[in-house]
């Protein structure tokens, strides 16, 4: 009986859908009519697939945007400008408008763009998975919760309908009990 109570609110749901249906929609049902979780971790399976530049990628932009690298990034400059300021003018590496760090930070912020923009559409394509697992999901919880609303309805109906069987014997017994009470009052 629960396949077939699943089954029709299946169907009643499609019914008012009034579109066709999705691949991933007809896994759900299907799951829904087996009883099988259909829950899974999304990002062990995307992580699986994942090759070696988009996890480097993940990688750099983990490390290029954490607080860290920012002060041993500071550290760096600091040290570099400090340097060639206290170098003799002859030692200098870098002098003043330090053209060579210029080039150096050109170079490191034209190579961390594109990783990080790599790093971020992997991102949005590990959120758009997780967003359609999470549609499967809620829509295998709201097709079990209306197939349990059928049921508490019907477990409902059947008490009501126990219930009025009860009192209509509840009643004919009163009636029988009334007959004898007056059936007694007029015999003597």
């Amino acid at each position: 009986m629960p396949a077939k109570s699943t089954m029709e609110q299946i169907g009643k749901w499609l019914e008012s859908r009034g579109s066709g249906i999705t691949e991933a929609e007809r896994a759900v049902f299907e799951h829904a009519v087996s009883r099988q979780p259909i829950a899974r971790d999304s990002y062990a399976t995307y992580e699986e697939k994942a090759g070696v530049g988009a996890r480097l990628a993940d990688t750099i932009a983990r490390i290029g945007g954490s607080w860290s690298f920012i002060g041993a990034f500071v550290a760096f400059l600091a040290l570099w400008t400090l340097g060639n300021l206290w170098l003799s003018a002859a030692d200098r590496f870098d002098p003043y408008p330090f053209i060579f760090l210029n080039l150096v930070l050109s170079m490191v912020a034209a190579l961390q763009a594109p990783i990080i923009m790599m790093s971020q559409n992997r991102q949005a394509e590990r959120d758009r998975i997780d967003a359609a697992h999470d549609y499967q999901v809620n829509l295998k919880a709201e097709i079990e919760i209306m197939a349990l609303h059928e049921k508490f309805d019907e477990l409902r109906h059947q008490d009501i309908v126990a219930m009025r069987d009860m009192v209509r014997d509840i009643a004919a017994r009163l009636e029988r009990i009334e007959e004898r009470f007056s059936a007694g009052r007029t015999a003597p």
